[in-house]
């Protein structure tokens, strides 16, 4: 799928963001995000921190990287970031604060409406959006 400079750049933007979400949950900011592990979830938080910030890192070098494949990424990242959304409302919901910003219910509810447009940034600047509604005509 042929994309825009401007959808471009902003790819390359969220895989750089990525990227650096990735690195801080390795190291600076590990245990702030043992806060949006929720407590159902029967394996180490830390565990979860260190193995999603790999994954971050890998979603981020893909999106940067295999551009050949930016769509396919597109919906795997996109996918991610609903598989942790969960995260963040319990964070909300158990009022767990995070980060020195999320130290309050409303910093926390706010922080909930910005993974739709992380999920709409991914889509659209990979085409992915694009692609399938193409697909579907």
């Amino acid at each position: 799928m042929q994309t825009t400079t401007l959808q471009h750049i902003f790819r390359v933007l969220l895989a750089l963001f990525m990227i650096y979400a990735g690195y801080s949950h390795l190291t600076f900011n590990r245990i702030d995000f043992q806060a949006q592990v929720p407590d159902f979830i029967p394996i180490s938080k830390d565990f979860v921190v260190v193995a999603s910030g790999f994954v971050e890192i890998a979603l981020g070098l893909a999106l940067l990287l295999w551009t050949q494949h930016k769509t396919t990424i597109g919906w795997i990242l996109a996918l991610f970031f609903i598989l942790v959304f969960p995260g963040n409302i319990a964070q909300y919901l158990n009022q767990k604060d995070a980060f020195g910003a999320l130290n309050s219910d409303k910093a926390r509810l706010i922080r909930l409406f910005f993974q739709p447009v992380l999920i709409a940034w991914v889509l659209w600047s990979t085409g992915a959006w694009q692609s399938w509604r193409t697909a579907k005509k």
